[in-house]
């Protein structure tokens, strides 16, 4: 009996546990995101264009690497940019089906330094 018990729970119980794992795993990829906004707004803040930003999600590598930059706003010194950066998320067979298919996004604005 206590055979059979087991045969029943167990495979909920690994499940459970998958789900729990991927979860994590989309929180990795969420912090990636906006620690890769937070990279290419620094890069934004002394050289105001997309290629810097993308130089600097280069170097940092790992997730950050995979991301998309946007910019927008007034480029000049003084202006005000924001930097929007698109990562899609690791492809998770449990999680992702309650998800969907899902972009993770963050965006932030920063101050163009002007001439020293």
């Amino acid at each position: 009996q206590a055979s059979v018990e087991l045969a029943v729970i167990l495979p909920i119980v690994v499940v459970l546990l998958l789900a729990v794992v991927q979860a994590g795993s989309l929180v990795r990829d969420r912090l990636a995101t906006v620690h890769a906004a937070r990279v290419a707004a620094r890069a934004v803040i002394v050289e105001p264009s997309t290629s810097a930003a993308t130089d600097a999600l280069a170097a940092v590598g790992g997730r950050a690497g995979d991301a998309q930059v946007a910019l927008s706003g007034n480029r000049g010194p003084g202006g005000y940019v924001t930097v929007t950066v698109r990562l899609a998320p690791a492809r998770l067979p449990i999680v992702g089906r309650a998800i969907g298919a899902t972009e993770l996004n963050e965006r932030l604005t920063v101050l163009v330094e002007g001439p020293s």
